[in-house]
């Protein structure tokens, strides 16, 4: 049944132009092309980025949080308590009045005692400002560097420039080592991320984040089977640009630094307006759209692709419009 399935799914009628096939990216006169296969190379490098990522929250982050005037929040934790601790883990964290006389009964503590108890379990589960500072650090780090190796890796390449360079040649198109390691270490990172969601703070868009991250998986996992390689580095290069100057201005304003993070915020607001507002539908999805139909039929990769990336561009527009999250 999976063979079967998996057979149609990958139908060479569906992702390739009309004439091309599965067979044009055999490796051949020492030519090396993108292969499904290769991603299983980003699950180790997911991995390390988790290990490495606490050694450089112990090492970087925690240091630099001191620097920075960050500390950890002392908060009371509520008194060892069975009756309430079932239930504000089975029912609710913030009982209603009625409950609340319940379980005045239940305990035999008066009503004052139970609500100051909820109270400060509450606050035992709210994410410590030195938490967040850590979380958001990394994340600064990993961006900053990845828009430097991706600018590094396609400063030299026309379609840099020239979009339309991003379909010659296509789907036959041989894969670079600096294109090879930009993908897995960018898949690899947001598996990382995926790992690491249930025990990193908990934001109201825990599960718009969880959704951002199987979609970018997703996304980067299918435009390298289908070697939309050239789209898939300049769409991570727009969107690595802006993500962290958002990062910094969290670590500021944990830090207290107001001034600091609402002009980096502005900064940001900038770029971010500059390069998901209008490179990348204007230019990118408009080079990916438009462009292809003159030079091949219309395919089902070519709307899959094209579909995704949009909707890809609609949540990630939804989740930064959040900007509460900068001050959470």
């Amino acid at each position: 049944m999976l063979s079967e399935l998996s057979e149609w799914f990958w139908q060479e009628r569906l992702w390739f132009p009309k004439g091309l096939g599965w067979a044009d990216l055999e490796d051949r006169d020492g030519r090396v092309y993108a292969k499904g296969r290769d991603l299983w190379v980003a699950l180790p490098i997911a991995v390390s980025f988790l290990i490495i990522r606490q050694i450089f929250e112990r090492t970087v982050a925690t240091p630099l949080a001191s620097l920075l005037g960050v500390k950890e929040t002392l908060r009371l934790k509520a008194p060892h308590n069975p009756t309430l601790e079932s239930y504000y883990c089975n029912v609710t964290k913030t009982p209603t009045q009625t409950s609340v006389l319940s379980l005045c009964k239940q305990t035999g503590h008066s009503e004052r005692q139970v609500q100051r108890w909820f109270r400060r379990r509450r606050n035992q589960d709210r994410p410590s400002l030195l938490k967040k500072f850590k979380e958001a650090s990394w994340r600064f780090t990993f961006y900053l560097l990845a828009f430097i190796a991706g600018l590094a890796s396609l400063i030299d390449k026309p379609w840099l420039y020239d979009l339309k360079e991003m379909w010659e040649g296509f789907p036959v198109l041989t894969i670079l080592p600096s294109q090879y390691w930009y993908y897995m270490i960018e898949l690899g990172f947001y598996g990382s991320l995926l790992f690491s969601v249930a025990s990193d703070v908990k934001r109201k868009d825990f599960k718009e984040q969880i959704v951002h991250h199987v979609a970018t998986i997703l996304l980067i996992s299918f435009s390298w089977c289908v070697n939309y390689i050239r789209a898939g580095t300049l769409i991570m290069l727009v969107h690595d640009s802006a993500d962290y100057f958002l990062e910094s201005a969290k670590m500021f304003n944990y830090a207290g630094w107001r001034n600091a993070c609402n002009y980096i915020f502005i900064v940001f607001a900038a770029v971010f307006i500059v390069t998901r507002l209008v490179i990348f539908p204007f230019r990118i999805i408009y080079c990916t759209w438009v462009y292809p139909v003159t030079i091949y039929e219309p395919f089902f990769g070519y709307y899959f692709f094209n579909g995704s990336s949009w909707s890809y561009s609609i949540a990630v527009r939804f989740l930064t419009n959040n900007v509460s999250n900068c001050a959470n």
